[in-house]
């Protein structure tokens, strides 16, 4: 018997760093994202041999452990660990498993697509179809936030894993006491299918910590620094306007609102820009581009471009001096998905 699962990863459109505590706690965030079909795939193969094997093939990384109720987080395949741990604690009366997880994602890791939080929610995912456990989306999605944020102690917001568990494009609301509303929105075809055509995703050939900065941003606001909350305010009024755009089908203004949201999230924190990642945008944008914005927490990893018209093709052409490369993806509408062979 095989179990497996899939989980998408995303792009950030709008309001990116409101939903990270404590911003979320004290003012609310929103956040505008979608998923696309890239992904964190699972495999559980059920083994009765009293030992547990993780196989992150994507990393070349493979490790045996004798089956128990906790495995130590020692900085190896931790979420791998940290999902079992709370698996067990909380669905299998504290008796251990014996099983071999594989997994795989379609992006490496710190390169701002979500990846870590897509693969707590596609390794959830497939406990839940193995155990036959009574999740729905709110609970998964809530669950991989608390074992990243709580049980493994990684710094980072909220939206991806919400993301990743209920797919598609979704204007997000973070409230204090880890509220979370998800709303999708029903954007006709068409608009989807120009905003998939003018959107680009550029792979800067380099990863970062998103921790690292995200630990800085939050350190911005609970100083009260003021240029940070400026950002943040301004972030969250970004998602408000591109919920709105893209409801009315007004997509070549998408541009210009990741324009606007780009200028107010370097003030989040010193780390998110730095001089290759300025001309990479500068010159996307002096060859067509009419905003763009660094995926995720920043410093590397992808980054996005609005083209409007045909300039999708003289902007792919300018970066090539950069050593990057473009990524093809469409928009999927499913979040995640588990089955049993």
């Amino acid at each position: 018997m095989l179990i497996r699962s899939k989980a998408p990863l995303r792009i950030g459109l709008a309001g990116g760093g409101t939903d990270v505590s404590p911003y979320s706690d004290q003012f609310g965030g929103s956040v505008l994202n979608a998923s696309i079909n890239l992904y964190a795939y699972s495999t559980i193969k059920p083994l009765n041999n009293g030992k547990i094997i993780f196989n992150a093939i994507d990393r070349n990384k493979r490790i045996e452990l004798d089956a128990d109720k906790i495995l130590d987080i020692d900085g190896d395949l931790n979420l791998q660990k940290g999902v079992y741990n709370r698996i067990i604690k909380e669905f299998n009366n504290n008796e251990p498993l014996s099983f071999e997880l594989s997994t795989y994602v379609d992006a490496p890791a710190g390169s701002g697509l979500g990846t870590s939080s897509t693969l707590t929610v596609s390794i959830i995912g497939a406990f839940t179809e193995w155990l036959k456990l009574p999740l729905g989306e709110y609970d998964i999605a809530h669950l991989a936030y608390e074992i990243e944020r709580l049980d493994l102690n990684m710094a980072g917001g909220k939206q991806d894993q919400y993301a990743a568990t209920f797919g598609g494009i979704n204007f997000m609301e973070f409230l204090d006491n880890d509220k979370v509303i998800v709303n999708p929105l029903p954007l006709k075809q068409e608009y989807i299918d120009e905003l998939n055509f003018n959107l680009l995703i550029y792979y800067t050939g380099t990863s970062r910590l998103s921790a690292n900065i995200i630990e800085s941003q939050t350190r911005n606001i609970i100083s009260k620094n003021k240029s940070s909350l400026e950002g943040m305010h301004k972030l969250k009024e970004q998602a408000q306007k591109m919920k709105e755009t893209l409801l009315k089908g007004d997509i070549y203004h998408v541009g210009e609102i990741l324009d606007f949201g780009w200028k107010y999230k370097k003030q989040l924190a010193n780390e998110i820009s730095n001089p290759v990642i300025d001309k990479i945008y500068n010159t996307a944008r002096e060859n067509g581009a009419s905003g763009g914005k660094i995926s995720g927490a920043g410093g590397g990893g992808f980054m996005m471009f609005f083209c409007p018209d045909n300039t999708r093709y003289k902007v792919i052409d300018s970066l090539k001096e950069f050593g990057g490369e473009f990524r093809r993806y469409n928009f999927t509408i499913k979040g995640i998905s588990s089955w049993t062979l």
